[in-house]
């Protein structure tokens, strides 16, 4: 059906092959599929006028009504505009099922250099950056649309009429050296940091919390629903809010969890003491201590920095760095050199290179450095 879809696209159809597609069309899994298509062509190019998905299935069938076979096949030339504009989607996102379907097991391995997207159906994906395409399951079914280093989650009931009873989830997986953000389908935004894995819901289910799963750093920017807390679940916490802007941490390589509140109000709860809760003001940041969450005002820009590319270190240990610059950059820094793990630096890059801000880090204590198969190893200077 691919070819022959192709072939309409290209106004290529024969009046036997637009016959074929006339019967797979009027199929009612192929009709939802359809209209579905045709709806989300819309949301993805606003210059086409809009479509009605009913209409344009039956406009469909009246066109198949008028085509009369005769004994050899006769191209058929399309010309409607909003009728192209469902085809071209249509074939289109057919391509796209076969690009970015669901891997096979011998092709199953997917590069950590890669941004990855597993789907409830357990198929992995590949989201390459800077692109404006559909993501699709293995049925061909729309799941989400990607414009440029964003993924746009739609709203089940508006755009199909459908409710979701039990959510259904997505993994997004963002290497080392790169970042990518999410526009969930109530509304909330959500950037991923470098190294980072946000489990999610493709839709949110009336009546019930809206809750993510982080490992890693996220900042969330949280669209107001008072019969909807948002939770963002965490190794040591979960982070309750109605409507906000905050930063969180939470790497399964580093000792604390972090979360920053830069706009409204959250509730961070303990998961080791049941009782153990904080409601944070902006400006503050919550945190684990000896086993208790602890909270203290603290400046912004270093825990939000990242988002427009910078790394801002404030009385920061040599190890924490290492481990920011490795995400950053995607390398392994390998320190045989312990007096800088006695040292603290402050200190804000943007677009400087891996280079030019070990350079900087030298001016505090003079150090050795080389850089082979991405692996930085720092070693202790030559004695004069």
């Amino acid at each position: 059906m691919k070819k022959i879809i192709i072939k309409y696209l290209n106004e290529e159809i024969s009046k036997e092959e637009l016959q074929l597609l006339s019967a797979w069309v009027k199929k009612p899994e192929n009709q939802e599929t359809f209209k579905s298509y045709v709806q989300i062509n819309h949301k993805l190019n606003k210059t086409y006028q809009k479509v009605d998905a009913d209409k344009a299935y039956k406009k469909i069938l009246d066109q198949l009504d008028d085509v009369h076979l005769e004994k050899r096949p006769q191209i058929i030339k399309i010309s409607s505009n909003w009728l192209r504009y469902a085809a071209v989607f249509i074939g289109f996102l057919l391509i796209g099922v076969v690009l970015i379907k669901k891997l096979d097991k011998e092709d199953s391995f997917v590069s950590t250099s890669n941004i990855t997207l597993e789907l409830e159906d357990g198929s992995i994906q590949i989201v390459h950056e800077n692109q404006n395409t559909v993501i699709v399951d293995s049925l061909g079914l729309i799941v989400s649309e990607q414009k440029e280093n964003e993924l746009i989650y739609f709203d089940k009931v508006a755009l199909r009429g459908a409710e979701e009873k039990e959510p259904h989830f997505n993994i997004l997986k963002v290497p080392y050296g790169k970042t990518f953000g999410i526009a969930l389908s109530d509304g909330s935004k959500i950037t991923l940091n470098a190294g980072s894995q946000l489990k999610y819901p493709v839709h949110f289910v009336k009546g019930k919390k809206r809750s993510v799963i982080l490992n890693g750093e996220a900042y969330f920017d949280i669209a107001k629903d008072t019969e909807h807390p948002f939770v963002v679940n965490t190794k040591d916490m979960d982070i309750q809010v109605l409507g906000t802007q905050f930063n969180v941490t939470s790497y399964t390589q580093d000792e604390k969890t972090y979360t920053v509140l830069v706009e409204g109000k959250v509730a961070a709860k303990s998961k080791l003491q049941e009782n153990d809760s904080i409601i944070l003001s902006p400006n503050q940041r919550v945190f684990f201590e000896e086993g208790y969450l602890k909270h203290e005002s603290v400046k912004i820009e270093k825990y939000v920095g990242w988002l427009s590319g910078q790394l801002v270190f404030i009385d920061d240990s040599f190890a924490v760095i290492a481990h920011k610059l490795e995400r950053k950059f995607d390398l392994k820094i390998v320190n045989e050199y312990p007096a800088l793990d006695d040292i603290t630096i402050t200190a804000t890059f943007k677009d400087q290179d891996i280079h030019e801000i070990l350079k900087t880090f030298q001016t505090y204590l003079p150090f050795k450095y080389t850089i082979k198969n991405g692996t930085v190893t720092i070693t202790e200077p030559d004695q004069k």
